[in-house]
């Protein structure tokens, strides 16, 4: 919904800010808050409630009321207008108590103003431009949302414990004596490359019986300068929401250089591009559910394409092995490639997740998978022979694939987790998907401290790449980018038919030999479902419902998490 903001001075303004906890209730005026947050200034009433404070926490309290967000009041808006931002919208509510249907919608224009105000968007900014005279903070309910944003947080911190517990007893198998280097495949490798752009339109059958529309996508291909001509497995490499084709070319380079043919391709339905129009006010959502559906077929189509093309055109011609082909997605990307690698969606079990979770989660990557419920219900199946090995970072998968649906794919699978990914919390979306991969060539990767854009490459100078802040990104992203140049390098050369293989570079002894702070990183291959109950001792939700119709499947191994 394309949303017009304008500056204008609010009609009412909270005069009252009311805390209520239980049966009990307190009043403070918003005008001595003010003062106290620009001058310093404390009333009689307000110096009664802050000297239960630390001076430390008096002034922690006064930074978090000033503390602006820097982002357009048409980006409120069209998040908020979102059906993810009115989710969010509503638990914001929960706290900030609506006195009735108004208020909601209030809250929503006064989160737009205040982001239009000179101030920027603050706590205070947000106080002026309440339309009405009084706002009501159910202290209870913002304490519960806490003690679940704790549980949270304290559940993944257990497994990722165990997770790297597990790596360690692993590395203590191997016996002693110099393990195995992945040092020298973290800089480049012996070969250059040429870099080809391709422009692409799938008006298949396929693509038309599926989403009811032709596409149009970009891609590059990066061909190594071999000694000689003869063909080459293909590695193609799938961005995340936002990204585009820049995102993961320092990858492609570095695959190239070991002599990989790379395609690198641009899903325009949930590229950069499309973000920033649906920033500007451009577009519904952020991405239509047929995203879901769009984006395998994207890699479906290329690598028909690239097979047509390797026999009609000189450049590709005898230089593909398309029968060895390995792919690498990033977030969005990562439930991309692993639809390629046979895991179903299961709008079953999706509608499960959602029905238990959706009113309470704070899981964004779950309220993102949910938008899938609007797709047509049949069988998506788009597995595809070709794919040999996959590697999934960050992946968002906890609703989309159930365990059956993972338990099909049979090939070789990475999953790479940051343990500081707020987007796609580790625990939910990586760990606890990976303990349902049956396929006994299975890697969990974890980097200690690593969020949810460790790994996407520097937008170069003048590009269209939506810029991360630097506190998303998290400490030293270029090591974060040489592990996953590493282990993409030996994870590729031992499965995708190379003749030398780095099998022996794929175990926690030789992981453990790069990993450097501050920015630490472990493998596991034998973490299970077992071990990770162990871990958390109980599950932190009650089980799902008992499912209602024959139809649906129910799922007792879930341990869903908010």
């Amino acid at each position: 919904m394309s949303v017009l903001v304008t500056a204008r001075p609010p009609v009412m303004a909270a005069e009252r800010l009311y805390v209520r906890y239980s049966i009990f209730e307190r009043s403070l005026s918003i005008a001595d808050l003010q003062a106290y947050v620009k001058h310093g200034q404390r009333s009689p009433q307000l110096d009664s409630y802050l000297r239960f404070l630390r001076p430390a926490q008096q002034q922690q309290l006064r930074s978090l009321l000033q503390e602006r967000l820097q982002i357009e009041p048409v980006s409120v808006a069209q998040f908020l207008y979102s059906p993810i931002g009115e989710r969010l919208l509503q638990r914001l509510a929960q706290v900030i108590r609506p006195t009735d249907r108004v208020s909601f919608y209030g809250l929503r224009s006064a989160l737009i103003l205040a982001a239009d105000d000179p101030d920027g968007l603050t706590l205070m900014s947000l106080l002026r431009h309440y339309p009405g005279p009084t706002l009501r903070v159910d202290l209870v309910k913002g304490l519960e949302i806490f003690a679940s944003i704790q549980r949270v947080v304290a559940q993944s911190k257990q497994a990722l414990v165990a997770v790297q517990t597990q790596s360690e007893a692993e590395t203590a198998q191997v016996p002693l004596g110099l393990p195995p280097q992945l040092l020298e495949l973290q800089d480049s490798g012996p070969f250059d490359w040429d870099k080809v752009s391709l422009k692409l339109t799938d008006s298949s059958s396929q693509r038309l019986d599926l989403t009811g529309a032709a596409r149009n996508f970009a891609a590059e291909i990066y061909l190594p300068r071999l000694p000689q001509i003869e063909p080459q497995p293909v590695v193609v490499i799938s961005h995340g929401l936002g990204s585009n084709l820049q995102s993961y070319a320092y990858l492609a380079e570095h695959l190239a250089s070991f002599g990989f043919v790379v395609a690198v391709l641009e899903h325009p339905g949930s590229s950069t591009d499309q973000l920033v129009a649906w920033l500007k006010g451009a577009g519904k959502l952020p991405i239509q559910p047929a995203e879901f559906v769009d984006r395998p077929l994207d890699i479906k189509f290329l690598l028909d394409e690239l097979e047509r093309r390797s026999q009609t055109e000189p450049l590709f011609r005898d230089r593909l092995n398309l029968k060895q082909v390995g792919l690498i997605g990033q977030s969005f990307g990562g439930y991309t490639v692993l639809t390629l690698a046979g895991a179903k969606i299961d709008l079953a079990y999706l509608h499960q997740a959602c029905h238990a979770q959706l009113d309470t989660s704070l899981n964004l990557a779950l309220l993102f998978q949910c938008q899938s419920l609007e797709l047509p219900q049949r069988d998506y199946d788009f597995s595809d022979s070709r794919i040999k090995a996959v590697i999934a970072v960050n992946p968002i998968i906890s609703g989309m694939f159930g365990p059956a649906s993972l338990a099909e794919v049979r090939l070789p699978v990475m999953v790479v987790a940051g343990s500081a990914d707020t987007f796609a919390p580790p625990l939910p979306e990586q760990i606890q998907p990976f303990t349902w991969l049956t396929s006994p060539q299975r890697y969990l990767v974890t980097m200690d401290r690593a969020t949810h854009f460790s790994t996407l490459g520097e937008a170069p100078p003048n590009s269209t790449v939506l810029p991360v802040p630097s506190g998303l990104i998290g400490p030293q992203p270029s090591l974060a980018r040489r592990y996953l140049g590493a282990l993409s390098t030996a994870f590729f050369q031992t499965y995708l038919g190379l003749e030398r293989p780095s099998a022996p570079l794929l175990t926690p002894a030789a992981v453990h030999a790069i990993s450097q702070t501050p920015l630490p990183v472990s493998l596991s291959r034998q973490f299970t479902a077992a071990e990770l109950r162990t871990a958390l001792q109980a599950p932190s939700r009650p089980p799902l419902p008992e499912k209602s119709s024959g139809r649906s499947p129910i799922y007792p191994r879930a341990v869903f998490v908010p």
